[in-house]
């Protein structure tokens, strides 16, 4: 039991539908007690037709601040007071910062996307990525990799709502950056081929993979997935989604999301308090060494 838990205590939320998979509270929770602060991080499924109440809620408490993930990431922009210029330009925002009712919009995704990279030793910069997903967690990576220098960076989406916003990010990436961002469809199976083919890495930055998809895969044709092309996921429940088993079988590296989890979740906690995360004692907690 938390003693540093009193009247005092203040109230971190992580507003996403759905939820109960999330290790986020888990992590949280250990690192406040191990720094001694007294915040508790809780999971709430918010809908995105209950995130405006879950906001007003979010004042009236005075909580803390909240994570926020699928699917409020992007909605949840124009019930801020505040957005960092990074995560404008993502136009996503997945942490919450509540100062004397002021509530700050951060993107703490692609940080914590590119920082598992480089604890797994796989080096991108320079080189060409593929990406799944135009959501939220997607933009925000394509985002941090064009910023610390990946070469050219390809995104396959279906032609949704999320299509055109990818190709707006694209232009802004191609005007402001060195990296070469084109945005695809994912029915076109050949040009995906093609860039896969051409690429180091693969990223899946959708859900699929995760419940209510659990057991599905995005890319369901092996033999895009060669042997020296690097897979990662940014699922992280289950550990190994369909994507990274089949991708295993044909002699892939795979990287699942934990590591993004972590250390996306360690900025986060420097946000909220101003201190850094103890990344080993976390991973040692949570079974992740």
């Amino acid at each position: 039991m938390r003693e540093n838990i009193d009247g005092h205590a203040l109230l971190i939320g992580l507003m996403a539908y759905p939820i109960r998979h999330s290790l986020s509270p888990k992590m949280h929770n250990i690192v406040y007690s191990k720094l001694n602060v007294p915040y508790v991080y809780l999971a709430f499924e918010v809908t995105a037709e209950k995130l405006p109440d879950a906001i007003k809620g979010m004042r009236a408490l005075g909580m803390r601040g909240s994570a926020v993930s699928m699917p409020n990431k992007q909605l949840v922009l124009q019930y801020l007071d505040k957005v960092t210029p990074a995560a404008e330009l993502i136009g996503a925002v997945n942490t919450i910062s509540n100062d004397d009712g002021v509530l700050t919009g951060y993107n703490t995704d692609g940080m914590g996307y590119m920082r598992s990279l480089q604890e797994a030793g796989i080096d991108i910069i320079g080189k060409k990525m593929t990406l799944l997903g135009a959501g939220g967690a997607a933009t925000a990576i394509a985002v941090q990799a064009a910023l610390d220098g990946v070469k050219e960076i390809s995104i396959f989406n279906p032609k949704d709502s999320f299509f055109p916003k990818a190709e707006t990010i694209a232009k802004k990436l191609n005007e402001q950056t060195k990296c070469k961002v084109n945005v695809f469809d994912l029915a076109d199976t050949e040009r995906l081929r093609k860039e896969i083919a051409e690429s180091t890495l693969l990223n899946n930055a959708t859900g699929v993979g995760m419940k209510p998809l659990e057991g599905q895969s995005v890319i369901t044709d092996v033999s895009m997935l060669r042997k020296d092309l690097i897979v990662t996921d940014c699922i992280y429940s289950p550990r190994k989604t369909k994507l990274l088993e089949l991708a295993e079988a044909q002699g892939c590296r795979t990287l699942n999301g934990i590591g993004m989890m972590i250390w996306q979740g360690a900025a986060q906690i420097k946000i909220w308090t101003g201190q850094d995360t103890p990344i080993e004692y976390v991973k040692e907690k949570m079974g992740f060494n």
